[in-house]
């Protein structure tokens, strides 16, 4: 069954033009082509990612943060009690209004005091903007470093500035060092973010970029193996020139700086909308899409890969719509770009004045204190 499997998967009608198959890729005449196997190497090359990001993020990004001034807000935590964490626990972290009355009667807690419980408990679980930060430094300095290497194996390549040329001699285009190490360490990188995603901070759009990963994951694969290595290195390059700005203005809006960050974006949205909504399918798509047909008949493997850049594509046109709805932002009267994208804290502004009419009113189940009844000397407050 299995061999019968990878039979039809390996099948050379599948991903090549008539005529041509995998023999066409063996080395020859001390040339190198990309072959499958070449691609266990991004294994050992995303693990040492997620060593090499651990000790960035704990000396390099944690001296950065000093340097640019990032505060941390001290939080209000969540008086201890034991009904109201295993309610958030198991139950819901936003119980409605039924569910509020019945913990009230169970806790001796007011409508106000348990909303505020569980505003403070939700909030604890949000990270905070240090996590921030250290994630948008890694990103930045490997979209940054990335970019500058992608360039520098590309600025001589005549298929940087005629895109047709990516498909001169198909598919016996030789591999050269440059584009092996872009492709083994961008494919590595994406694989550790695909690993590290669940410990990630987690935004609007977390689905998103699961989805981004896999297409991203898929598409450089499988330009390797089947040689669209020169459609693939532009692909990488129009994608990271204008990431390591988003991060920046990140940097910079967790630090604090905020005509620096505003700024920044505003380049990054300059750069995003031509790589991303002009170049990327008025070029690249278009030398992907309609010019191949001109030399070879369509087959499977050309549906596949266009498939998986429309996939992209539609992910660039919904990043965009945030962009243009944090560009709002720069209207007279805003001070900041916030990230469309991200959770933000609940905030305890209301919770002061909500207090003094609890202690003001009619209290039930006996005196209230803090949120808590002073009967049970296992609820204690806490604060950061």
């Amino acid at each position: 069954m299995l061999s019968r499997l990878s039979e039809w998967f390996w099948n050379e009608r599948l991903w090549f033009p008539q005529g041509l198959g995998w023999a066409d890729l063996e080395d020859r005449d001390g040339l190198t082509y990309s072959k499958a196997s070449d691609l266990w190497v991004t294994l050992p090359i995303a693990l040492a990612f997620l060593i090499i990001r651990q000790i960035f993020e704990r000396t390099v990004a944690i001296q950065l943060a000093a340097a640019l001034g990032v505060k941390e807000k001290v939080r209000v935590q969540a008086a201890h009690n034991l009904t109201l964490e295993s309610y958030f626990r198991i139950t819901s972290k936003n119980p409605k209004q039924s569910e509020i009355e019945s913990l009230g009667k169970k806790t001796g807690y007011s409508e106000s005091q348990i909303h505020r419980w569980f505003r403070r408990r939700r909030n604890e679980e949000r990270p905070n903007k240090l996590k921030k930060f250290r994630e948008a430094s890694w990103r930045f300095t490997f979209y940054l470093l990335a970019f500058i290497a992608g360039l520098a194996a590309l600025i001589d390549k005549p298929w940087l500035y005629k895109m047709k040329e990516m498909w001169a001699g198909f598919p016996m285009l030789p591999l050269l060092p440059s584009q092996y190490w872009y492709y083994m360490i961008e494919l590595g990188f994406y694989v550790s973010l695909l690993f590290s995603v669940a410990s990630d901070v987690k935004r609007k759009d977390f689905k998103e970029q699961i989805v981004h990963h896999v297409a991203t994951i898929l598409l450089i694969s499988f330009s390797w193996c089947v040689n669209y290595i020169r459609a693939g290195t532009l692909i990488m390059l129009v994608h990271d020139a204008s990431d390591y700005l988003l991060e920046s203005a990140k940097m910079f809006n967790y630090a604090g700086w905020r005509k620096a960050c505003n700024y920044i974006f505003i380049v990054f949205a300059v750069i995003f909308i031509i790589t991303r909504l002009v170049i990327f399918p008025f070029w690249i798509l278009h030398c992907t899409w309609v010019y191949p047909v001109t030399v070879y008949p369509p087959f499977f493997g050309y549906y596949f890969f266009n498939g998986l850049l429309f996939v992209l594509q539609c992910l660039h046109i919904f990043w965009a719509v945030l962009i243009l709805r944090m560009a709002i932002k720069f209207l007279p009267g805003n001070n900041i770009v916030e990230d469309e994208r991200s959770d933000r804290e609940e905030t305890d502004t209301e919770d002061d004045e909500e207090e003094q009419e609890d202690r003001k009113a009619p209290m039930k189940n006996g005196p209230v204190q803090n949120g808590h009844s002073p009967l049970n000397n296992n609820h204690h407050s806490k604060t950061e």
